[in-house]
């Protein structure tokens, strides 16, 4: 099947996604700011306010859907996983980073780098600073435009399978990194420590399977 990356401008494709993800990231903002403003009105603090079951249960439906949407809307220009998949970290990346920019505009938040924030509901809170969550978009950005810029050097599935195991590997330590203080937030507590070093080996780990890969393959001209 013929790609329609392959016949596009790839910095064309690439400011339609960015434009998509800002918008979309200030819808997911001012929905954030109307939760806050009902269960937070003197400001996003923790310990973490309970809410009723049934807004939980939407908010859980409702980050469900921005994950298809995501999906969905990387399917429409992508052919291949390569495209697809690219695309989905691309546009990931840039809504999650223009979703704390809208916030800083619209309430004035985060205040300072090391903020606490909930970042994710599915299975259970991901309690971080939102700088964390931050660093990992600018990653999943860079790579995606690296194999947007070059399918000719990267397979269909653009690593081999060890390769992505190693990736995972650095994924799940990050994760890891997001749920050492969610026990003790639904306890009502406030998160003391966020483990950087945790967080910091799994960041490395991925650069490191991509950046090896990128410099096996820099020099090659044909898909391995």
């Amino acid at each position: 099947m013929t790609s329609l990356v392959k016949h596009q401008s790839i910095n064309r494709l690439l400011w339609t996604y960015g434009v998509f993800a800002v918008a979309m990231a200030y819808l997911e903002a001012t929905v954030v700011v109307y939760l806050r403003l009902l269960y937070y009105p003197e400001g996003f603090y923790f310990p973490m306010k309970i809410i009723p079951l049934k807004v939980a249960a939407i908010e859980l439906g409702r980050e469900a859907a921005t994950l298809v949407m995501l999906w969905y809307v990387a399917r429409m220009a992508g052919k291949s996983f390569r495209e697809k998949f690219s695309l989905f970290a691309f546009t990931f990346g840039v809504w999650d980073i223009f979703y704390y920019v809208w916030l800083k505009a619209l309430v004035n938040w985060p205040v300072s780098w090391t903020d606490w924030d909930i970042l994710f509901l599915i299975p259970a809170p991901w309690i971080a600073p939102w700088l964390a969550p931050v660093l990992v978009s600018l990653a999943l950005i860079a790579g995606a435009v690296i194999v947007l810029k070059n399918p000719d050097r990267f397979g269909d599935k653009i690593l081999a399978p060890k390769e992505w195991t190693g990736l995972l590997i650095g994924a799940a330590l990050i994760l890891a990194s997001f749920f050492t203080e969610t026990g003790r937030v639904l306890r009502q507590g406030i998160p003391e420590h966020y483990h950087w070093w945790l967080f910091g080996l799994g960041y490395a780990a991925g650069w490191l399977v991509f950046l090896r890969k990128w410099r096996k393959i820099k020099n090659r001209k044909s898909p391995i």
